[in-house]
């Protein structure tokens, strides 16, 4: 069948379909797919807002592999990932467990745990930051001195500083992904558990070689979620340590928005945008390829 004949057949039989899809369309190409395309353009462009732009070629990607605040940025980056990715997946799967074991009170432990999830995040920042205060007053150092540890500076420390910020993304992100793991846990077949139950197998067993396994589907979206979120970290720097001290938590988001917000070049921070999509993307294959196989029941 020819083409325009083709196409007119799907127009009459989905026209309604088409028309409704225009909105999210003409909304994808302008707020998606040009802003993208600008972007790249720009890497190779000095523009500074005002005045015209300049063609520079490879300029702004050659001073990104020469910047050393740049790739210290990333580092510091990758490290937040490390100390938050697991920890986020592991209690969210732990407080999925507890919901899912049918504790009573389940539907009120379930709201006090996903409570941080729906609070507003300068509040919650304004608490962490009260609790880890480098000084005697701190909430946390107080506590700690009843066992005899002395007072730690926390977001004063260079050397703590990212694991307290982590601390509070997992405290705010648990909660989400503990409802992630529950749907995934309400879908596992209950024969399973009976049958593991009738063959005498302990719950540690029944967990490792059951629920853990079928739950592979969540453990990918969970971390790929979770990965781009990490490495899209901003508000707790910003809001409690500024990139500080001595760039320990300066980010390559909290990077790009001095470049391009507060220094007005945003040329480079276009370049930097391009870096962490790359870093994303070569991220995410791998996790597609060790997590991302389908997992059968039998």
């Amino acid at each position: 069948m020819p083409f325009k004949e083709r196409a007119k057949r799907q127009w009459d039989k989905n026209a309604i379909v088409y028309i409704f899809l225009i909105p999210t369309l003409i909304h994808f190409l302008v707020f998606q797919v040009y802003p993208f395309g600008f972007s790249l353009v720009l890497t190779f462009l000095d523009w500074k807002i005002i005045g015209d732009p300049e063609f520079v070629g490879l300029k702004h990607w050659i001073a990104f592999f020469n910047d050393k605040l740049a790739w210290k940025a990333i580092w510091n980056t990758v490290l937040f990932s490390i100390y938050y990715i697991v920890p986020t997946m592991a209690l969210g799967l732990l407080l999925a467990l507890i919901i899912n074991s049918g504790v009573k009170f389940g539907g009120f432990f379930k709201g006090i745990f996903f409570l941080p999830v729906v609070t507003s995040f300068v509040i919650i920042a304004g608490i962490w930051g009260w609790l880890f205060r480098g000084t005697e007053t701190g909430m946390v150092n107080w506590i700690i001195s009843f066992i005899g540890i002395d007072p730690q500076l926390f977001l004063a420390d260079s050397g703590q500083a990212l694991m307290v910020l982590a601390g509070l993304s997992v405290f705010k992100v648990a909660g989400s992904t503990m409802i992630y793991y529950f749907a995934g846990l309400q879908s596992i077949p209950k024969q399973l558990y009976e049958a593991a139950k009738i063959d005498g197998a302990s719950a540690f067993r029944i967990f490792w070689t059951i629920t853990f396994p079928l739950l592979k589907p969540i453990h990918f979206y969970v971390a790929i979620i979770t990965t781009i979120g990490s490495f899209q970290i901003f508000d707790s720097t910003f809001l409690l340590t500024g990139g500080g001290p001595n760039y320990s938590t300066t980010t390559i988001v909290f990077y790009l928005y001095q470049q391009g917000f507060a220094g007005l070049n945003l040329s480079y921070a276009a370049v930097l945008s391009y870096a962490l999509f790359f870093i994303i993307l070569v991220v995410s294959l791998i996790q597609r390829k060790y997590l991302g196989k389908e997992t059968s029941l039998y």
